[in-house]
């Protein structure tokens, strides 16, 4: 007679607890630290197993005693097949030919289209990444409809086709002998990795305006570290253009607009976000550029560090079963696999016409193509998603642009001065 209703009751209580545990995990999986610690973990469970097999390697010499059918395979991946080369200051490219009067029309041609595609490409980029972080899917007048929250897997998604692109330009191109050990690609991947998913998952908790000073101002904490770490010295106009950066994104944060909604304000986890952003991502620019000293050319360091890319992502994917579930919400929402696409396509195209402008005009004129663009992302993201500048915050904009472009002035004049030096003396050390 009691069984009945006790067991009714234990069912109830199991249900109950269930639901709890659901709630708890949901509300766990919303906060971006504990979905931090969870990727790392996945990307642990990839990277160890490499380290402890790369050292057994190492260990077992194994290039004098291995002779297995994998032996070119564990050769390329943990010995390589070169030794350095002699660094060059311009990334290992190959020396770009002064454009000649004859040329002059063909060269400025090709600067438009260099802009363009940067400008195209990039602008397009921001504009759907804030979309894709910042609104929902399938809303209607009854459904609010429902929002992305994996950045993981756009990460995913991007490194997917800059591998494809950039595998598909080395098999069809000459490209140099390459002799780097292939699991030196993996630190900076990892470090491309999670500066990426910190730059997506900032947007939940800073507007996109912010983001992008922020991506300007990562000078400061380069010269701090150079400085405390390196006993750098830097010239006087780096410290005044360091100190109007500054200045600039001071006056625009702390600028206040009377309608400014949740989702504008500038939270403290964004603000952490934005600092993992930038100290991993200063992290993977200095590792490229020791891997520099290998002879390679930039499509093959873009293809080798995408092939970690698309391993870490894939398999961080795979074990939290995130995979299907993006995939799900893919299927559910057609607007949402467009836009992802063409995140995708828009950074690999970005990623070449970098590799191109960088190769045929040099370093300078890509940055102040890429100035140009920060400031134009602002003023698209203002137009399009409605964020409020006021008049405070729109000088703060303007000062870091200022220094922007004079920074890029100074440096500039500082290389013919630093052509003219006798053979004993050298420049000051720049960032």
């Amino acid at each position: 007679r009691f069984c009945i209703p006790l067991l009714l009751a234990s069912l109830s209580t199991m249900a109950a607890g269930e639901e709890i545990a659901s709630a708890l995990q949901d509300s766990w999986g919303d906060f971006w630290l504990f979905r931090f610690f969870v990727n790392a973990a996945g990307y642990a469970s990839i990277v160890v197993p490499g380290f402890l097999l790369i050292q057994y390697f190492k260990r077992r010499n194994y290039l004098e005693t291995g002779r297995s059918i994998c032996f070119p395979v564990i050769k390329s991946c943990v010995f390589g097949s070169e030794v350095k080369s002699m660094h060059q200051d311009d990334g290992s490219l190959p020396p770009r030919a002064e454009p000649t009067e004859s040329s002059t029309a063909r060269q400025v041609f090709k600067l438009l289209c260099c802009a363009a595609g940067l400008q195209a490409s990039y602008l397009t980029w921001g504009v759907l990444q804030e979309r894709v972080m910042t609104r929902t899917y399938g809303a209607t007048e009854t459904d609010p409809g429902e929002k992305f929250k994996d950045s993981q897997f756009l990460v995913f998604m991007n490194r997917i086709l800059a591998f494809t692109v950039a595998g598909l330009y080395c098999a069809l191109t000459k490209q140099p002998r390459h002799g780097a050990p292939m699991y030196k690609y993996s630190f900076a991947s990892l470090s491309n990795i999670l500066s990426s998913w910190c730059q997506y998952e900032a947007l939940k908790y800073i507007s996109f305006p912010t983001q992008v000073l922020a991506k300007a101002s990562k000078v400061i904490p380069v010269m701090m570290m150079g400085k405390l770490v390196s006993r750098k010295s830097y010239e006087y106009w780096e410290y005044l253009t360091a100190a109007l950066i500054s200045v600039g994104v001071s006056m625009f944060l702390l600028s206040s607009a009377p309608n400014r909604t949740v989702s504008t304000v500038t939270t403290f986890s964004g603000i952490v976000l934005l600092a993992g952003y930038i100290i991993f991502d200063s992290f993977t620019s200095n590792w490229q550029d020791a891997l520099f000293t290998y002879k390679m050319s930039p499509v093959q360091m873009m293809f080798g560090v995408n092939v970690f890319s698309c391993l870490f992502t894939v398999g961080s994917l795979l074990e939290q079963g995130a995979l299907l579930e993006s995939l799900r919400f893919m299927a559910r929402h057609s607007e949402f696999t467009a836009h992802a696409v063409l995140l995708s396509v828009c950074s690999a195209c970005g990623q070449l016409f970098i590799f191109y402008t960088i190769n045929q005009f040099g370093a300078a004129v890509f940055t102040i193509i890429m100035t140009l663009r920060q400031a134009f992302a602002i003023l698209l993201s203002c137009l399009i998603y409605g964020h409020t500048v006021t008049v405070v915050g729109g000088l703060g904009i303007a000062v870091v642009f200022m220094a922007l472009f004079l920074r890029v002035y100074a440096r500039s004049r500082m290389k013919k001065r630093s052509k003219k030096l006798p053979p004993g003396e050298t420049p000051v050390q720049k960032v």
